[in-house]
């Protein structure tokens, strides 16, 4: 996994002031599988890439490809 990426969903999260578990239950998913995504272990589809963006108001790009703090 990327680690610009893992670094882009938690400072996303954070900016949005939100935990682990608020941003788990908004996509569905148990918190353990959103953490495994912000420490690189495993990584979302391309559904919960767009569901991330909806929640923290950003492009799928700004996730991937953002290297400036969110």
């Amino acid at each position: 996994m990327d680690k610009l990426f893992c670094q882009n969903i938690r400072s996303a999260r954070n900016f949005c002031g939100l935990t682990q578990k608020e941003v788990a239950n908004k996509l569905g998913v148990v918190e353990s599988c959103y953490a495994n995504w912000e420490q690189g272990r495993t990584e979302p589809s391309i559904e919960m890439l767009r569901k991330l963006g909806e929640i923290f108001q950003v492009s799928i790009d700004e996730l991937i490809n953002n290297d400036s703090p969110l």
